[in-house]
């Protein structure tokens, strides 16, 4: 099971969406996209934003990284 849950995930997201505003994230296909494209970005050598534990994949890392907003999900429009 992931930990944290699709939902906590989202709300990280869209937290400073103001309300009225259209979401960022609307579904946990945006959630799995970012982590996925973020995690490829690990394996192809880029540094990551927070400590990775020994024997984390960097999906785990992404996706702790998603959670501690250290990374922003950008919408398609920008």
């Amino acid at each position: 099971m992931l930990h944290p849950s699709y939902t906590d995930l989202m709300k990280v997201v869209n937290k400073d969406v103001e309300e009225g505003e259209t979401k960022v994230v609307n579904s946990r296909y945006s959630i799995v996209m970012a982590t996925a494209k973020r995690a490829r970005e690990l394996i192809d050598g880029a540094r990551p934003f927070v400590e990775a534990k020994k024997g984390d994949k960097p999906l785990s890392t992404a996706i702790d990284e998603l959670n501690q907003a250290q990374i922003k999900v950008v919408g398609t429009e920008e």
